[in-house]
């Protein structure tokens, strides 16, 4: 048996679907069908009852599952104790991260170098599953993830959360307001991230919407904050969101940044972390997490100060 095998059983058995199973590992569900029945062989037994519409685990994988875990987490100690010896790796904080952190990653950078000035910071860039997986394999100790709490292998760690504010072209008579109410937007097209790169800020967008009254009429989606700006300060009058500490960061000559009138539609922040004892590098990235979440920089947010 090879320990690639149980890491495929595991994630059989917990997604209870093969091709799930193949797309949390990164790997086509060929080579994972393969291995399961390579690994079945060896053991003479059937790990799942699989039918055409369902996966099952039988007496034999039930049994089996939680010896797999147990190699599993044997394998992740020993990487683990090895990494131990390293002491580059003892001082390099592996993290990954998502857009819109903005003036909250300026404050957690500046919190970790005064509290642990020995500390050495690598931050990635990296899609929400990426990024989990990452953690979830062990390369990375933590990852910022939004409107996501739970997945398999992972804990969550709930951290701050960041309100919405709205981009407008500069001079539209909305930005004579000091706070905009959501439904005098019902006329203006929206320009937003398509649902499947972003489906919480799409869906929380969306939703909020239509609590305030109206469908979003949905303009050409964007790929990027820079695409969005440009396209608001020069074309047709329409508008988008951003994270409030993106926004206090954000240059754009074109654009001005409003809160909404309360309550504002928010996103919640969680840290990503294997269920592990955490080590002292990581260690210090919770307390610096704490301490920047208390500061609250997500909040009160001040056009004045995001208006370029």
């Amino acid at each position: 048996m090879e320990l690639r095998q149980a890491h495929y059983f595991i994630a059989v058995a917990e997604e209870l679907h093969f091709g799930r199973a193949a797309e949390r590992l990164h790997i086509v569900q060929s080579t994972v069908s393969q291995q399961i029945r390579r690994l079945e062989r060896e053991f003479g037994l059937e790990l799942f009852d699989r039918t055409t519409r369902t996966v099952t685990l039988t007496v034999a994988g039930r049994a089996f599952l939680p010896r797999a875990r147990a190699l599993v987490r044997a394998e992740r100690a020993a990487i683990e104790a090895m990494h131990a010896l390293h002491g580059e790796h003892e001082t390099t904080l592996q993290v990954g991260i998502n857009i819109g952190l903005g003036s909250r990653l300026d404050v957690l950078l500046g919190v970790l170098s005064e509290q642990a000035p020995d500390l050495s910071v690598e931050l990635h860039a990296a899609p929400a599953a990426q990024r989990l997986q990452r953690v979830r394999d062990g390369e990375w100790d933590a990852a910022f993830i939004r409107g996501v709490d739970r997945s398999p292998g992972l804990e969550f760690l709930p951290l701050w959360s960041d309100d919405l504010v709205v981009a407008l072209p500069v001079g539209h008579p909305l930005t004579a307001r000091a706070e905009i109410d959501l439904a005098d937007l019902a006329g203006l097209p929206l320009r937003i991230t398509a649902r499947e790169d972003n489906p919480h800020l799409y869906d929380t967008v969306v939703q909020a919407c239509q609590d305030a009254g109206f469908e979003p009429a949905l303009g050409p989606a964007f790929t990027s904050g820079q695409t969005a700006l440009a396209a608001i300060g020069t074309g047709r009058p329409s508008w988008t969101v951003f994270y409030a500490p993106q926004a206090a960061v954000e240059p754009g000559v074109r654009v001005a940044f409003r809160p909404f009138t309360a309550p504002a539609p928010s996103v919640q922040n969680f840290l990503a972390v294997r269920p592990d004892p955490p080590s002292r590098r990581l260690t210090k990235l919770l307390g610096a997490c704490r301490r920047v979440g208390s500061t609250d920089t997500g909040r009160g947010f001040h056009p004045d100060a995001a208006v370029r």
